[in-house]
């Protein structure tokens, strides 16, 4: 969600060495003081160091880990803690580098790099960029380039390192020219725009014209008002229906190439032949300079140097003068003038360019949209394309990269102090990135018919594939498999819940128990899966190989105790039960995972899982099953429908809620019990036997009154649970607490952790204790009851807690614990006799599950999106705003509905709108796929084009444009059966008209989304729902992949279609991989949140700084989770009075942000406005408007102007334009915030009252005074009403309201002495004066939630006690909350996001 990102996490490759030049290992020094007093004070804090910090018991991820080894006391935590946070600040020191023809420099270096890292660095810098084949040596020794510095002898501060030419090898050679040919391509975008080498766009630098220098001081020259351009372009101004999509993308005047060379390829005289190869030479290029010069030039072990080849005769001898030197670059400047003179100048360029702005990010991010882009000669490009590009490069010499064995062999590294963690989880993050980016290359190659199938005699839909150690399926039902399950539309579900599986799975990380590495991709309409291979599984067949689980869906099963013993610990984090099923035999077989899930020992001896799609239980608003009633509440809400398969299974999300919120009531429960208990005892001092009876029967029956509502009622008695219960899913916690935990449960639950990373915030506990008086002492009951086994406990207290236990479904009788058994339901599984009484109660759970998800989650999300902490701006946030609730897409239509019958409809209009958008872009998704699988290769752009006419432009009768004939051969043989997947010849696609596409999308509405769309074309839909073309084109593009030209399209002529096959550009893949977390760097960020939370800024900004520096070391420089965490540094800094190192880190939060989720995601956009609020504090107030300017672009291309958070991007250009005097502009904006905020918080919310007061004080530097009271009363009338007569908001407006009346009584007596006397008037000089700066930023400040109040010390140290002292009172919740989500009562000290 906007505004809620501060907490998602997310991925990138190695530690880029562009930041060690960059960045002087400052941090490091002052690091071993703070590392002890930190950790310290955590654990004064309230919660124990072991738990935030850096889990020390091998729980790494914050999941329930069965991990017994600890008994959650802080103190023994303690002193390893330290050491591990001092272990990783190895101090820094300098070195000095001499290369040859360059005057020594220093560079800082840390003991922990390698030699290999300085290379980088010596490749990377303006002066020594163009060497590649050299060593470092010390005191004339060679250094090993995978030492680490600190294993040199010798190697100190000062000492000098030389820099040596080495002789050239083949290989060698080919890397020379490779990283020439990327130096002289550095400032090129073309690689972004075609989505290769991870590679991605970012416009920042377009905005700021280079202002925000490395310290965010600037030239001073922007003082005098007078030069500021402040006129928006006419597309911005609120009103405007111009929506172009030109400025998506404006032209960086640096991407203007700077010509060096003109053509730089190999020659047809390669390879050298045998007597040449004996005088050295490697390989021969040829090259064409900017003076028209053609050379010819041998690569030898020497260097380079000109020959005298031409085109068509070969020639090897040196010409005179050979110009021989080591460089290509020295040879080139040697020839061509040009070449130096814009070599130079480039260099220069690139090495000015911000790092971020050119590092790689760990993932590729697809634009789509790009201008025409000229396709230049590039050798190495084409070398690529054409080789299988597995061979020298990789890190295997000669080669291919063993997948399976590197996603393994990391996953064994060890991890028990932080260094080896960091290390682990930097190596998995790395294999993860390259094996991610391996399938996708590979998935498109199979789906383009360039790699040769396994079983090629097979019909294409069945054919199976192996590229570079990667194993290829395509998304169809192949031999029926799926039949039972729904066909092409399991195995199109299928692969994804498999992806789901392995991330849970991977998250849990159990040692000894190995996943495939898994990537989903969707390309050209159709699915791939990518899966490294188990070493063995090819020579064998799979009946033989699999010994745990089943693969013909139940109907032959069988176990492995081994299989057993690793999955039961992954049972309580993921909640899934222990059963046993029958066999063919009739044999009962324990399981503890879903039938289809495969065990296999493979040939390394590693346990694998493999097929985890039903790793989570099924959805029974989804799956229809004879002779099952669902709950009331589902049944209302028109439950259970039938869906295209059966495969749909609950999101883990909403499991962990389901799970916290029965535990709730597991509480809430076991509490009223006590408290009848303790009433009986008062009443009967005399403890007579039939007394005791009654108080038994009673808590009984009350049992028996909870067990038999359904969840609903359960939700009701739960009152205070389930408003706040979003997402905080904490469960588990207090019962199985910290002391040594029974038998029966498996192992101590890490008391801060839960998989989600949510918690719940100590407030809402304290709420539930002072409701229910007897929770305390359930807690402690309960409590005790686990530790002590039950022996000590009176048998009175047990019942109650057996009894509580009953109700809520808990399978162990004397703790709260609930899973879930994932075979309830599946075609084909049976139960033995013996666990059928166990099976009704999972079914009532999956039921109850089922209706908690309509009757609760729906509920609250759509709660907190009319309070506004949810607030999606496309279909991507709404997804993520969906799915943090464990609300699946499916239920879209659902969700939709729900809003509609919603009272206050209207401040949902924009949370709708977005709805049907997504809705209507996903429906049209669905037919797209198949629509795509019928269109041969050479008619693709013809049939995209023809696809986004139908659906987008307002022509009639759009026609398409098959290929032309004089390509179509006539003697076309029709015997070839096996094609590649992707070449049916079929023109059906051609046949389909707007109409025929709008019946389709509204019928897979209703069948799909059970949602009734009432619209026969595009401009229907437009008009009805308020859409926006150019958000669907947007949507549609992202979602299938398509990539279009950058142009104004013409939707609405009726005369000819919006899109030509010319338009379309490009379609890429659509990847879905895990992403592997920094675990201990996130403990840091979230204690550092907390901290700041609670008021301790300070230490929350050392905390953050030092989760930056883990998630650095984790996932290298970019990253989505470092994203978050510079915005929140840039915060601090801000909120400390540090505006410049604020502007520095919000500028890199803003290029991470570009280059890793997109130049328009939606987060991009916040950061955007972030940055201009701290230009404006550092006095760059054009800047600041053109970021704003930007930001609002990007809001009205992405969801249109009628959006809640339209009102705070035009209050803060508003306040902008009022501090440099544009008062009309000023308005405008101003008033429409002010309409907006009146529509989406109601006209007597006190941002409305500021809306008010904003433009009354505009009004009143223009002397409109009469205007400006209106205004002012408005807003003074809404103080009254909310806050009352005293507050001092109330008091601010009323005195301002008295300033306003005597300036217009001014005015007033002015002109009438104007009118009495004429020219001659005595006229007193009216004071009308320019807002002043301060004043302005102040308003800023409260509008985007900073607000300073000015603290005593004593305040204070109050403040610092009443923290303390309610840490210590609720040790229950031990939670950390994402900073907004918390409504703590400091709100008025801290900003709230």
């Amino acid at each position: 969600m906007v505004s809620k990102t501060d907490d998602i996490p997310a991925s990138v490759p190695d530690c880029n060495p562009v930041e060690l030049s960059d960045e002087p290992g400052d941090g490091a020094q002052d690091g071993k003081e703070t590392g002890r007093t930190r950790l310290k004070d955590s654990c004064g804090c309230g919660h124990s160091a072991n738990t935030a910090m850096v889990n020390e018991d091998g729980a790494h991820e914050h999941t329930e880990e069965p991990e017994s080894k600890h008994n959650g006391t802080a103190d023994g935590g303690d002193e390893s803690n330290e050491q591990e946070v001092i272990v990783i600040q190895d101090t820094g020191f300098t070195v000095k580098i001499q290369a040859p023809g360059t005057e020594p420099f220093d560079l800082q270096v840390s003991p922990q790099e390698m030699v290999q890292e300085i290379h980088q660095v010596l490749m990377d810098r303006e002066d020594t960029c163009h060497r590649t084949c050299f060593s470092l040596q010390l005191d004339g020794n060679v250094l090993d380039n995978f030492a680490e510095l600190k294993s040199i002898e010798g190697l100190q501060e000062g000492s000098l390192l030389k820099v040596v030419e080495e002789p050239y090898t083949v290989r060698e050679a080919r890397i020379h020219v490779r990283h020439i040919r990327d130096l002289l391509k550095s400032l090129d975008p073309s690689d972004a725009y075609n989505g290769v080498d991870c590679n991605s766009l970012s416009f920042l630098s377009v905005f700021t014209d280079g202002d925000l220098g490395d310290s965010g001081k600037r030239k001073k020259k922007g003082n005098e008002l007078e030069q500021i351009d402040c006129t928006p372009p006419e597309h911005i101004l609120p009103g405007s229906k111009d929506r172009p999509v030109v400025p998506l993308q404006p032209q960086n005047k640096d991407w203007k190439p700077m010509q060096c060379l003109k053509v730089l390829t190999m020659s047809g005289w390669n390879p050298p032949p045998g007597n040449r190869k004996m005088h050295g030479d490697l390989m021969y290029l040829n090259m064409v300079t900017v003076e028209e010069r053609h050379v010819s030039v041998t690569a030898s072990t020497r260097g380079f140097y000109l020959n005298q080849s031409t085109t068509y005769t070969f020639n090897p001898k040196p010409t005179n003068p050979s110009f021989l030197s080591h460089s290509l670059v020295e040879l080139l400047s040697q020839i061509s003038p040009a070449f130096k003179k814009n070599f130079t100048a480039l260099q220069k360029k690139r090495v000015q360019r911000h790092p971020f702005e050119r590092i790689a990010t760990p993932f590729q991010l697809y634009s789509w949209t790009a201008p025409q882009v000229d396709h230049a000669m590039d050798c190495v490009r084409a070398e690529d394309a054409y080789t299988s590009r597995l061979g020298y490069e990789e890190h295997i010499p000669g080669q291919t990269r063993d997948w399976n064995e590197e996603l393994q062999t990391t996953r064994e590294l060890p991890q028990k102090n932080l260094p080896e963690r960091l290390l682990r989880e930097r190596a998995i993050f790395k294999v993860h990135s390259d094996f991610a980016a391996a399938a996708t290359r590979g998935a498109m190659a199979v789906i383009d018919g360039n790699v040769m199938a396994i079983n090629p005699g097979e019909e294409t839909r069945m054919q199976m594939f192996i590229w570079n150690n990667i194993f290829f399926s395509l998304g169809f039902d192949v031999r029926d498999h799926y039949h039972e399950l729904g066909g092409d539309a399991a195995a199109h579900a299928a692969p994804t819940n498999d992806l789901n599986g392995v991330r849970a799975y991977g998250a849990v990380d159990v040692e000894g128990l190995y996943t495939l590495g898994t990537v989903v991709v969707d390309y050209r309409g159709y699915r791939v899966t990518a899966q490294s291979i188990i070493p063995g599984i090819l020579e064998r067949e799979q009946e033989q190989s699999v010994i745990y689980g089943s693969i013909d869906f139940g109907k032959t099963v069988v176990s492995h105790s081994k299989y057993l013993e690793l999955l039961d610990k992954t049972s309580r984090p993921l909640k899934v039960q222990r059963h046993k099923v029958l066999n063919e035999k009739e044999e009962a077989v324990e399981l503890c995972s879903s039938v289809e899930c495969k065990g296999i020992i493979g040939n390394d001896g590693r346990h694998y899982i493999l097929d985890l799609l039903r790793t989570f239980p099924p959805d029974l608003n989804f799956l229809p099953v004879c002779g099952e009633e669902l709950s009331a509440d589902s049944q209302c809400q028109g439950f259970p429908r039938q869906h295209r398969h059966r495969l749909a299974c609950l999101r883990q999300e909403l499991i962990e809620a389901f799970v916290e919120h029965r535990y709730l009531l597991f509480m809430k429960m076991a509490a009223l019990q006590l408290m009848h208990q303790k009433a009986n005892k008062d009443l009967n001092k005399a403890d007579t036997p039939a007394i005791t009876d009654t108080s038994e029967e009673k808590s009984n029956a009350d049992t028996k009154q909870i067990t038999a509502t359904d969840s609903s009622t359960a939700t009701r008695v739960s009152t205070h649970g389930t408003d706040q219960e979003d997402n905080s899913t904490d469960s588990q916690t207090v019962i199985e607490g910290e002391g040594n935990s029974k038998p029966t449960t498996n192992g101590p639950v890490d008391p801060a952790g839960t998989p989600n990373g949510q918690f719940k915030s100590k407030l809402e506990v304290k709420e539930l204790e002072e409701s229910i008086p007897g929770l305390a002492q359930a807690k402690e009951l309960a409590e005790t009851l686990v530790a002590e086994d039950g022996s000590g406990v009176d048998p009175k207290s047990r019942e109650v807690v057996l009894n509580a236990c009953k109700a809520v479904g808990s399978i162990s009788n004397t703790s709260f614990d609930i899973r879930f058994n994932p075979d309830i339901f599946s075609p084909g599984v049976r139960f033995p006799d013996d666990s059928l009484e166990d099976v009704q109660k999972q079914k009532q759970l999956l039921k109850d599950s089922a209706a908690f998800l309509v009757s609760c989650q729906i509920p609250a999300l759509i709660k907190d999106s009319l309070d506004h902490s949810t607030l999606p701006l496309d279909g991507v946030t709404l997804t993520e705003a969906l799915h943090q609730r464990g609300i699946n897409v499916r239920y879209l239509g659902t969700v939709l509905e729900f809003v509609d019958k919603t009272p206050a409809k209207a401040q949902l209009e924009h949370f709708y709108r977005i709805g049907i958008m997504e809705l209507i872009t996903r429906c049209a998704k669905h037919i797209f796929r198949t629509y795509l699988q019928g269109v041969e290769l050479s008619a693709l752009s013809a049939a995209v084009s023809h696809f986004l006419n139908c659906f987008l432009s307002s022509f009639p009768d759009a026609v398409a444009h098959l290929p032309p004939d004089e390509l179509v051969s006539r003697r076309k043989s029709r015997k070839r059966r096996n094609r590649v997947p992707g070449a049916g010849d079929n023109t059906a696609w051609a046949s389909l008209t707007p109409s025929e596409l709008w019946k389709n999308i509204t019928s897979e509405a209703l069948s799909y989304y059970h949602f009734t769309l009432q619209c026969e074309s595009v401009d229907q839909v437009v008009e009805k729902y308020g859409l926006q073309k150019i958000t669907l084109l947007r949507e549609i593009s992202v979602k299938t992949g398509i990539q279009i030209l950058l142009k104004e399209y013409n939707f609405d002529s009726r005369h000819k279609p919006a899109f030509t096959e010319e338009d379309i550009l490009n379609i890429f893949p659509v990847v879905k991989h895990v992403n592997p977390k920094a675990s201990d760097a996130f403990h840091f960020f979230q204690s550092g949140q907390a901290k700041v939370q609670q008021g301790f800024l300070k230490e929350g900004c050392e905390l953050i700084n030092e989760a930056l520096n883990l998630f650095n070391n984790v996932y290298g420089a970019m990253h989505v989770e470092i994203c978050a965490c510079l915005r929140l540094l840039a915060r601090l800094n801000y909120i400390m009075g540090d505006h410049p190192e604020a502007l520095s880190n919000q500028q890199k939060a803003v290029l991470m942000s570009e280059r890793v989720l997109g130049i328009e995601h939606p987060n991009t956009i916040q950061e955007y406005m972030h940055l201009a609020l701290y230009c404006f504090a550092n006095g760059q107030l054009s800047t600041a408007l053109k970021l704003l300017y930007r930001a609002r672009y990007l809001m009205l291309l992405v969801c249109g102007e009628d959006h809640p958070e339209m009102a705070l991007i035009d209050n803060n250009i508003g306040l902008v334009l009022h501090g440099v005097m544009e008062y009309d502009l000023s308005l405008r904006f101003l008033e429409n915030a002010l309409t907006s905020n009146t529509k989406y918080h109601g006209p007597r919310s006190l941002k409305v009252a500021l809306s008010h007061h904003l433009v009354a004080r505009v009004y009143e530097s223009k002397a409109e005074f009469r205007s400006a009271l209106q205004h002012e009363k408005e807003g003074y009338t809404i103080y009254k009403n909310q806050m009352g007569e005293a507050h001092e908001k109330t008091k601010e407006s009323s005195e301002y309201l008295k300033y306003l009346t005597q300036q217009a009584v001014a005015l007033q007596r002015t002109m009438n002495e104007i009118y009495k006397n004429g020219s001659n008037a005595s006229i007193m000089p009216l004071k009308f004066t320019a807002p002043s700066m301060a004043s302005i930023l102040e308003q800023l400040n409260i509008i985007n939630g900073i607000i300073f109040i000015p603290l005593s010390q004593k305040d204070l140290e109050n403040l610092k006690a009443e923290v303390q002292r309610r840490q210590q009172l609720h040790e229950l919740g031990k939670s950390e909350e994402p900073i907004e989500d918390s409504p703590l009562e400091l709100e008025d000290k801290i900003p709230v996001d």
